[in-house]
């Protein structure tokens, strides 16, 4: 079973309600307290009940969370606040010329690639001719100069990859480092659990354990019995059969006098 209502609190901080219920469920045996789970409510029916009454156990650590959400909501300003000078600082001439570089980088190899290809393949045909043309050794000489520039160019690129890579990760642990929770807002945190767990949970645990029916705003779960119908207020007829006819008049019947024509009773003698 999920929560679906936990008083006042936010719904990020709702979660944190049902983790510490159960919690203090499972370690009930652990408290004297609470050593009578399982013999008037199980744990079921005590969290069914706890749910129910969320609304009055997380009012009992009020002051706690409102210090916690309070604590929490001006870390989350304060770093708003200090991102946007960052995103300020960065302007549209620099992300220009970044972008510039990278197609550079990766351009610059490949085109003096092309080039040392070109201008080799065709020197080196040139030198086949008879006689050979006097430009050949120049086109020859221009394709290895491009030879030279795409050395140059793929080193400049892995450097340029480099520096994009370390850059990259110095923003990485920039962002986990922003993203860890101050000293403070983690004992505000701690201080409002235990201030639930001991003034809201535990207590109602132990109310609801010492007398169910006499915890007040608190109904019970019902938990039917194996092997009993329940009664659904409803009784079969009652069924009885005739009574005697003194009890009550019931329809006579008698069979009709079959009599022949020559014979009309004893009385009478047959002439």
């Amino acid at each position: 079973m999920h929560m679906t209502n936990a008083g006042h609190l936010l719904t990020e901080d709702r979660p944190e309600f049902g983790r510490l219920l159960d919690e203090a469920l499972r370690t009930a045996r652990e408290r004297p307290e609470l050593a009578t789970l399982g013999e008037r409510l199980n744990a079921e029916q005590l969290r069914t009940m706890a749910l129910d009454a969320s609304v009055l156990l997380t009012t009992a650590a009020s002051a706690e969370y409102d210090h916690y959400v309070k604590i929490r909501g001006e870390l989350r300003e304060a770093a708003a606040t200090a991102a946007v000078p960052q995103v300020v600082e960065d302007p549209p001439e620099a992300r220009t010329g970044a972008g510039v570089s990278a197609v550079v980088a990766v351009l610059a190899p490949v085109l003096a690639f092309t080039a040392m290809v070109i201008f080799l393949l065709v020197g080196y045909i040139l030198q086949l001719i008879e006689p050979e043309p006097s430009f050949a050794d120049t086109i020859l000489t221009t394709g290895w100069l491009f030879g030279a520039l795409t050395v140059v160019a793929l080193l400049f690129a892995a450097i340029a990859l480099l520096v994009t890579a370390v850059r990259n990760r110095a923003t990485e642990v920039g962002a986990d480092v922003a993203e860890e929770v101050p000293d403070e807002v983690q004992r505000a945190r701690e201080a409002w659990l235990h201030a639930l767990l001991e003034r809201g949970i535990v207590p109602f645990l132990r109310d609801a354990l010492a007398d169910p029916a006499g915890t007040p705003g608190y109904p019970v779960p019902p938990t039917p019995a194996a092997g009993r119908i329940p009664d659904l207020g409803y009784t079969r007829p009652d069924f009885t059969s005739p009574g005697p006819p003194s009890q009550g008049s019931r329809p006579g019947y008698t069979r009709p006098d079959f009599t022949s024509p020559d014979f009309g009773g004893p009385e009478h003698e047959p002439e």
